[in-house]
């Protein structure tokens, strides 16, 4: 059978592809249409040079849109999470719900005319050193087809939330009743009046408990491990906010000494809640260890006045049951599982040594983890949520103008 490909809106035979159609990308290959992929694109455009943005699933922000509770609003003020280029409308309130921020992206998208090639899921992309290109091999569409996208440089911005983790459970095969993680969430109202166990005392487990005492339904949360959890604000401030701009005059162990003392004064002591906090201070164990601590949103009060049960990590599950490491066995009529997210790069990027096998992340923590060899760039794996990513987006941008403009694209007589 033979095969042809496209480049550059130019059809030739190719015969170094099979089974395959291919496109030469005048500009970067970006892998992701979520926050950081549309950044990192509208910075691009800002710079007269065009790109190409694969998504797998069928619509931007596919997180956000599908994997996300309907409660849910950014943790941090608005103006901490404005993507590059285009702040978020003065009506939003500080903090924006989930259909605020949607809807910001939809019109970002709209504003900067990015239009994401949907249903794209990358199999996988290595770079071609012969001829200094990268090699995007997709599979999708309307006909589950297979497609080879090239390109001198690629983006990856699928980010640190890529896919769900599951973790393995003694006997969670034999619970019995709905299990699910928190991806598939998006309220309570079908767990009223039901003992519902939550495993994870992240962000999302802790706002997932509050969400379930709000439909009636009787929450317990497991908290495996040690945990900060800060006030959302402090004196009308927002915590982030306070913390960024200390930062700027004091070491982060100081920093972390005052929003210690700070949370203690507003949220009193956690200990007693079942809620230990680490040796580490919230700021210094996010930078070292990348563990976010959890702003609370009125968890805590729940847990004060019993509506919220504290269980410390699960020895096994039974037959809707759940038996604790402390010996405390309690029955359960569902399971959710607010065990967060992973990078899924290494599944799929050949042989670069930019990103750590084990965990998906650039090796080198920021600011530096943006940029790897041979074109090869990052977005949106800070650890610093969206203002990371507005950040790395603007330095990607910076560094392929300066490549195009120096460096012209080489062309190869075959895609």
């Amino acid at each position: 059978m033979e095969f042809v490909t496209e480049t550059l809106g130019k059809r030739v035979h190719d015969p170094y592809v099979e089974d395959t159609r291919c496109l030469m990308i005048p500009g970067p290959i970006i892998v992701g249409s979520g926050p950081s992929g549309l950044a990192t694109a509208a910075c691009l455009k800002s710079r007269d040079i065009p790109s190409l943005i694969l998504e797998r699933s069928n619509c931007i922000a596919s997180l956000w849109q599908l994997k996300t509770y309907d409660r849910l609003r950014l943790h941090l003020p608005k103006h901490f999470c404005e993507l590059p280029l285009m702040p978020f409308p003065s009506s939003y309130p500080t903090y924006p719900t989930k259909q605020q921020f949607v809807q910001y992206l939809e019109s970002y998208a709209e504003h900067f005319d990015l239009k994401p090639v949907f249903k794209q899921t990358v199999e996988e992309a290595k770079f071609d050193r012969r001829r200094g290109l990268w090699r995007v091999r997709t599979t999708g569409g309307k006909n589950d087809e297979t497609m080879e996208y090239v390109s001198r440089w690629l983006v990856v911005a699928t980010g640190e939330n890529a896919e769900e983790v599951m973790p393995e459970i003694d006997g969670i095969a034999d619970f019995g009743g709905p299990i699910l993680h928190t991806s598939s969430y998006k309220s309570g109202e079908m767990f009223s009046e039901k003992k519902v166990l939550v495993v994870g005392c992240g962000n999302s487990g802790m706002e997932v408990c509050l969400d379930l005492c709000n439909f009636n339904a009787h929450p317990s949360l497991v908290v495996r491990d040690s945990v900060h959890v800060l006030p959302q604000e402090m004196l009308g401030i927002s915590t982030f906010g306070i913390s960024t701009s200390l930062l700027k005059w004091f070491p982060v162990q100081v920093v972390d000494r005052f929003l210690l003392r700070m949370s203690r004064l507003v949220l009193g002591d956690t200990d007693r809640l079942g809620l230990v906090r680490p040796k580490l201070g919230p700021l210094e164990r996010k930078i070292k260890c990348g563990k976010t601590p959890v702003l609370d949103v009125g968890t805590l009060a729940k847990i004060r006045s019993g509506h919220i049960k504290v269980y410390p990590e699960l020895k096994r599950v039974m037959h809707y049951s759940a038996e604790f490491v402390d010996g405390r066995v309690d029955n359960f009529d569902a399971i959710i599982l607010a065990t967060g997210y992973k990078s899924n790069v290494p599944m799929w990027l050949k042989g670069m040594n930019m990103f750590c096998e084990k965990d998906g992340f650039p090796r080198k923590p920021f600011p530096n983890g943006w940029k790897g060899e041979s074109g090869l760039y990052a977005v949106g794996f800070t650890k610093l949520g969206l203002l990371g990513a507005a950040i790395d987006a603007k330095k990607i941008a910076e560094d392929i103008e300066v490549q195009r403009n120096f460096l012209p694209l080489a062309r190869p007589q075959h895609c």
